[in-house]
């Protein structure tokens, strides 16, 4: 893991060493930022960044901020930290992009998880596989949906999703079983959450979403 490099950005030192001390011991390589300019500085002067960690109240420039300059031009998985617990501010995160959300105070054990998870997804693609189902073309290798000869522009997390639904088409899925699958580690949050994901993808496909058929009071079904 000593190649795999993780930005951490957070204007408390001591959280940023709480961070840090933990993905250090699990081999990977922090860089760390005290401040929103700062972690958008490195992530682009160091390229290769494979995670990105960051708090949302942070100076100069606040979370949501340095998730859309990222977002511009970058796909990698991003981790938001915050004290805020409110949905409104769950739900900006993953209309801004967001891979995971996570409240203070939290594990550092269960983030450890996340992250892993989320490495794990990302590096696991595999080199030549790609899923075509109505018009709907997925390239694992190259992360990319094309719609009719068309590129959609999706998250890590509404490509994992999508990912998921069409390997199991025909198949009716719960809500736990998606999140469980795709964020693949125990989640214990409101699996309601799943929602908001489903829906953001949805609307990216336009009128493939329709594939995404809801099951009612149970979860969803992807199916041409």
């Amino acid at each position: 893991m000593e190649d795999i490099k993780i930005l951490v950005a957070d204007d408390e030192s001591r959280m940023r060493k709480l961070v840090s001390d933990f993905l250090l011991k699990k081999g990977y390589k922090i860089i760390e930022a005290a401040d929103g300019a700062e972690a958008v500085d490195k992530f682009f002067e160091i390229k290769d960044i494979a995670l990105v960690i960051t708090d949302v109240m942070m100076p100069k420039m606040d979370g949501w901020e340095v998730l859309k300059e990222i977002r511009e031009y970058s796909k990698v998985p991003v981790i938001m930290l915050t004290a805020k617990g409110e949905e409104r501010d769950e739900l900006q995160g993953f209309d801004l992009g967001a891979d995971e959300y996570i409240s203070k105070p939290f594990s550092p054990k269960i983030l450890v998880a996340r992250v892993d998870a989320l490495l794990r997804r990302s590096n696991a693609q595999t080199e030549d596989e790609k899923i075509e189902i109505d018009g709907i073309v997925l390239d694992q290798a190259a992360h990319s949906v094309k719609i009719d000869g068309k590129e959609v522009e999706l998250s890590f997390k509404e490509f994992e999703l999508l990912l998921y639904f069409m390997s199991n088409k025909g198949i009716a899925l719960s809500r736990e079983k998606i999140l469980n699958n795709v964020l693949n580690y125990d989640y214990f949050g409101d699996a309601r959450t799943i929602d908001t994901h489903v829906k953001k993808l949805r609307s990216k496909m336009g009128e493939k979403g329709e594939c995404i058929k809801t099951i009612w009071g149970m979860g969803f079904k992807f199916e041409a």
